[in-house]
């Protein structure tokens, strides 16, 4: 189950060590099966009830929970009780004893670290309460959300404070999780996927306020693990080249290494360690992305949004579509129309 990790990114020493498998989920319903949770009622949202959790036997909690995952989508949690867990994320402790929200994006991984057995979970878990909310980018792809959500500061890496709620700042956002996974559960109509969108735009943006209180006096404690800031840098790298309008070459796993001043191999080994991919995978996962808002927002050519990616043959561009998503871009543009 995913509580049952610390939000934390992959341990990486050095670059001899051996980096441990990590497991990565691409879909929320993925996310829902390797942990043998309820299905999602919507394909590319879930809100997760963790109060329900820790009432499981420890003989029904799966081994998987042990193992390091990245997921391929947002989540935000609200955690309440969680006792003695050793939490962590990036490298610097969360406080759970109170109200606390965490925040991770696509990419980044959570999970508990040095525990050994699904009994020492059970008695971690057993006064925990809250939700986590599940939302994968297609939802919001075709909204300004879609790009507004990657700029909130509390999806970085860079983050390293948990956001710690008042009572009042709790009941507000609980509220809101209840209406948005009251929606999720009504029949799909034609207004489904706006309300939803609308909906967590609404809770992101108490966050942010929230998180602003909290943080706005505070200098954020420096990034010093060299791991840590590499992936920072490397992730501004990828965001700034496809926030960039206009033709321009697809960046190569060299060049980014070269603006890194690291090797490819060291580049990929840092990020497969910490993210279970390797420099091309993100590469093609940021691109997709772009290539999705492209296809959404405007009224580009297939041919011309291939040219406006920095692709020479618009048929590599289709290929790799397909493979990414399971559609052609035309197929994509009709179906999220």
């Amino acid at each position: 189950m995913y509580l049952y990790r610390s939000c934390e990114r992959m341990g990486y020493s050095t670059m001899k060590t051996k980096p441990v498998p990590v497991k990565v989920l691409d879909t929320v319903t993925e996310y829902t099966r390797f942990y043998d949770l309820p299905a999602p009622l919507h394909p590319l949202l879930t809100v997760l009830d963790l109060g329900s959790l820790h009432r499981q036997p420890v003989e029904a909690i799966p081994a998987t929970m042990l193992a390091p995952v990245v997921q391929q989508f947002y989540m935000v949690s609200l955690k309440q009780g969680l006792g003695r867990a050793a939490i962590r994320y990036g490298h610097q402790a969360y406080d759970f004893n109170e109200g606390v929200m965490s925040f991770l994006a696509p990419g980044q991984g959570c999970w508990l670290a040095n525990v050994a057995n699904a009994d020492e979970v059970s008695e971690i878990f057993t006064n925990l309460t809250g939700w986590t909310l599940l939302v994968h980018p297609d939802l919001l792809a075709k909204y300004p959300l879609g790009q507004k959500i990657t700029r909130y500061g509390f999806f970085s890496y860079d983050t390293n404070e948990a956001l710690h709620l008042s009572a009042a700042e709790e009941v507000t956002l609980n509220q809101l999780i209840s209406t948005i996974q009251a929606e999720a559960e009504r029949p799909v109509d034609a207004f489904s996927q706006d309300v939803l969108v609308a909906q967590i735009d609404l809770l992101l943006t108490y966050a942010d306020r929230f998180y602003h209180r909290q943080f706005l006096t505070r200098r954020t404690a420096e990034v010093n693990r060299e791991e840590d800031s590499l992936l920072t840098r490397f992730e501004a790298r990828l965001t700034g080249y496809f926030a960039q309008q206009g033709e321009h070459p697809l960046p190569t796993v060299q060049s980014l290494a070269n603006d890194l001043n690291v090797s490819p191999a060291y580049l990929s080994d840092m990020l497969r360690s910490q993210t279970g991919q390797n420099t091309q995978q993100h590469i093609h996962n940021a691109l997709i992305e772009k290539a999705k808002r492209l296809l959404m927002a405007t009224s580009l050519s297939v041919n011309e949004t291939a040219y406006q990616l920095g692709f020479e043959y618009p048929h590599y561009f289709s290929r790799l579509f397909k493979k990414k998503t399971g559609l052609t871009p035309a197929e994509f543009r009709m179906f999220m129309q």
